[in-house]
This record gives C-alpha cells, sequence and structure tokens, in this order.
C-alpha cells in the first residue's frame, strides 16, 4: 500500500512565500520610514543630494510607514505592495542617476514587493466584488 504524502498546492507555496516577503519588506520600510521623518542625519543629506527639499523625505517616509502597515494586512496587502513598489522605483532612479550607492538592496526590495503585489493583486479585485 503506497503512503500518501500531501504536498503544500503551489497557491500555498506562493502564498507563504509572499507572507515571508511582506514581514521583511514591512519592517525594513517601517524603520527606513522611521529614519527620514524622525530626522535621522543621513537621511537629511541623502535627500539634500537628491535634490528635492526636505519636505520629500517627509513624504518618502511617511509612504513608506504608511505601506509597511498595509502590507502586513491581508485585505490591504496588494495596496501596500503597490505604494511601496512607486517608492521603490524612485528610489531605484536616484539610485541610478544621483546617488552613488549601489542599487542592489532597492532592486531586492522591488522583486520581493513586486513578487507580494502579483500574488495578491486577485484579492483587491476579490474584495470589491
Amino acid at each position: 500500500m503506497a503512503v500518501r504524502r500531501d504536498r503544500p498546492s503551489h497557491k500555498t507555496l506562493l502564498t507563504d512565500v509572499a507572507w515571508a516577503f511582506q514581514v521583511l519588506a514591512a519592517a525594513q520600510f517601517f524603520l527606513t520610514g522611521l529614519d527620514k521623518i524622525s530626522d535621522a542625519p543621513v537621511m537629511v543629506q541623502l535627500f539634500a543630494t537628491v535634490g528635492f527639499g526636505q519636505w520629500f523625505r517627509y513624504f518618502t517616509g511617511t509612504l513608506e510607514i504608511v505601506g509597511s502597515v498595509l502590507i502586513l494586512m491581508p485585505r490591504l496587502a496588494v495596496l501596500g505592495a503597490a505604494v511601496l513598489v512607486m517608492v521603490l522605483m524612485g528610489a531605484l532612479t536616484a539610485h541610478m542617476t544621483i546617488l552613488p550607492f549601489s542599487p542592489a538592496k532597492v532592486i531586492v526590495l522591488l522583486l520581493m514587493t513586486a513578487f507580494v503585489f502579483f500574488v495578491r493583486r486577485r484579492e483587491l479585485f476579490a474584495a470589491n466584488s
């Protein structure tokens, strides 16, 4: 008699990976957002280099904190991921054009949050039904 082993479905695996990415991204963005809105000297200098003014640092930090909270809320995770993807697109542009730092961390975070958006996108439409 053959022993049947229940394996997680493809959908379950994607959901589990998405949750792991959501928790990691939320922690990263919450802490980075706090640095931005709390006037951390490195962030003040970084945004001075970008050249949009310090209001943009507060705006970006607020988006990061809001996105980090939303990405942990099952019904709103796709919206949180969308907010964070937009923030990361701006960060990637800044890293590739103005800032003298490697964009590697931004690219990894962008891939993680885009994956969350992709996996959770159906929940946005299900909530509207």
